[in-house]
């Protein structure tokens, strides 16, 4: 498998993630747990599309 599949896979696993956690916040019922699980979400999203910029060479990580 190449780096770029590995890198691909890697990002759709983290947006699945991310969307588990989304779904479970929806179904919190302590307001704190949701906004941990919803803040959560939104940093592995975040990550997900620096690494997906990365495996596309759409971005560079910095030294």
């Amino acid at each position: 498998m190449s780096e770029s599949d590995e890198l691909r896979n890697r990002v759709q696993q983290m947006r699945a993630k991310a969307k588990d956690l989304n779904n479970e916040a929806e179904r919190a019922t302590d307001p704190e747990e949701r906004r941990r699980l919803k803040e959560k979400a939104r940093r592995i999203e975040s990550e997900s599309e620096q690494v997906s910029g990365m495996a596309s060479g759409d971005i560079y990580p910095m030294k």
